[in-house]
C-alpha cells in the first residue's frame, strides 16, 4: 500500500529486518527477526523499545485549559499538578467512548497523546468544541516507549533526572542537546518511559537506546500481547462508541470530583447516562478477563455462550499470553456472568471451548510508584 504514512523510524525498522504491516494508516513493524514471543519475553525480563510515533501528539493552550478539557473528558484534570499525567476518555453525547488518551498538565498548556486510528477525528472534535477559545496544535514529533524492568537502568545512563519521575509523572529534559518530553508510563504493565523527541532527531535517539545491551526493538505483535496480559483496553476492540466507560470497567477514569456530589459534577458529554450507570449499576454487560482451559487461542469476534449454547457475549481481544503460559482474552458478557471463576464457552470453529472468567490484569503490574 503506497499511500501508507511512515514514522520517523521507518528506515530504521527496515534496516533491523522488521516485518512491516499496515496499521492505522501507517507502515508499522509487527515483529523483528527475534519473533513476537521472544520480543514479549524480552520486554518482561529486560527492556523493549517500541515506535509509537503514529500516535497523535496535541498541545491545547488557552485560558483555564483544564476546565475547558473537562467539558469533553470526565477525568479530574483541574486537580492535576504541573508535571502530572492522567488517563482520560473522550465521551459522546450518547455515553460512548470516542477515544482514550493521556493528558499531561505541562504548566501553560496541556499535552495530549491520542490513538493513531482516532487522531484525525479527535483533533476535529477538539477544534469544533474548543477551537474558538483555545489553541489546538498538532506537534510533529517522534514518540518512543522504553518498557521493561531494566528501563530505569537504561534511562539512568542517558538522563538520570528522568529516573526521579514516578508512575504517571511527566518532565522535560535535555538529552544529547535535544529537548525530550518524558512520561513514566506505558502500555505493557511494566515500568518504563514514553519519550517524545523531535522528528528529525528520533532515529539517532532510537539507535542510542538500541545500543544498550538490555534493549531490543519490539513490534506491534508483542505490544498487543503485553497490553492484553496487563488487562489494558485497545480502542476499537475493547471499547468504542457503543461502549460506556462503566461497561468497559473504566469507572476509575471518571474523576471523583466529576461525579454527583463532587466539586465539579457532570459537565461532560453523556454524563447523564454514564453517571446513572455509576450509581445505579444497572448496565447489562461488563468487560471481563477470560482464561482458556486448553491451548487453542481464542481471537477477537468469537461468540461467548453458556453451557446450553445461548450467546451471552463476545470476545474483543484474545491471543496467547507468553507470561501467563496459556491463551487469554477479554470480552463482554451479561452481568450474571461477570463473577471471576464463572465458566463460559468460546465458540471457535464450531467447537465450544471452556473459559474461566478472571480478574484483570493477568500479570502483576510493575509500575514504579516510588
Amino acid at each position: 500500500m503506497t499511500n501508507l504514512k511512515q514514522t520517523p523510524l521507518h528506515e530504521l525498522h527496515l534496516s533491523l529486518g522488521a516485518k512491516m504491516v499496515p496499521f492505522a494508516g501507517y507502515d508499522m513493524p509487527v515483529q523483528y527477526p527475534l519473533g513476537v514471543k521472544k520480543e514479549h519475553e524480552h520486554t518482561r525480563k529486560q527492556c523493549g523499545l517500541f515506535d509509537v510515533s503514529h500516535m497523535g501528539q496535541i498541545i491545547v493552550s488557552g485560558d483555564k485549559v483544564a476546565e475547558a478539557l473537562e467539558s469533553l473528558i470526565p477525568a479530574d484534570l483541574v486537580g492535576l499538578n504541573k508535571g502530572e499525567q492522567r488517563y482520560g476518555l473522550l465521551t459522546s453525547t450518547e455515553g460512548g467512548i470516542i477515544d482514550d488518551l493521556m493528558a499531561v498538565n505541562a504548566g501553560d498548556h496541556f499535552y495530549l497523546v491520542v490513538n493513531a486510528a482516532c487522531k484525525e477525528q479527535d483533533i476535529a472534535h477538539l477544534r469544533t468544541n474548543l477551537g474558538s477559545t483555545h489553541h489546538i496544535e498538532v506537534v510533529d514529533r517522534g514518540l518512543l516507549a522504553l518498557q521493561g524492568p531494566q528501563a530505569r537502568e537504561v534511562m539512568q545512563r542517558l538522563c538520570p533526572a528522568a529516573c526521579d519521575l514516578t508512575f504517571m509523572q511527566h518532565g522535560r529534559f535535555t538529552i544529547a542537546g535535544q529537548e525530550v518530553w518524558v512520561s513514566r508510563s506505558g502500555y505493557t504493565g511494566e515500568d518504563g518511559f514514553e519519550i517524545s523527541v523531535a522528528a528529525d532527531a528520533c532515529q539517532a535517539f532510537a539507535e542510542q537506546l538500541l545500543a544498550a545491551p538490555e534493549v531490543e526493538a519490539i513490534g506491534l505483535g508483542a505490544r498487543d500481547s503485553l497490553r492484553l496480559e496487563a488487562g489494558l483496553c485497545l480502542y476499537g476492540h475493547d471499547m468504542d462508541m457503543t461502549t460506556t466507560p462503566v461497561e468497559a470497567g473504566l469507572i476509575w477514569a471518571i474523576g471523583k470530583p466529576r461525579r454527583h456530589g463532587g466539586q465539579r459534577p457532570a459537565g461532560f458529554p453523556g454524563a447523564d447516562l454514564i453517571l446513572h450507570q455509576v450509581e445505579a449499576k444497572d448496565h447489562t454487560r461488563k468487560r471481563v478477563g477470560l482464561l482458556a482451559e486448553g491451548r487453542a487461542p481464542v481471537r477477537e469476534g468469537a461468540p461467548l455462550v453458556d453451557a446450553e449454547g445461548n450467546q451471552i457475549g463476545e470476545v474483543t481481544s484474545g491471543g496467547f499470553g507468553p507470561s501467563v503460559g496459556k491463551p487469554i482474552a477479554m470480552g463482554y458478557v451479561g452481568r450474571e456472568w461477570e463473577v471471576p471463576g464463572t465458566t463460559v464457552y468460546a465458540v471457535v470453529r464450531g467447537k465450544q471451548l471452556p473459559m474461566t472468567v478472571a480478574a484483570t490484569p493477568f500479570v502483576k503490574p510493575n509500575y514504579y510508584r516510588g
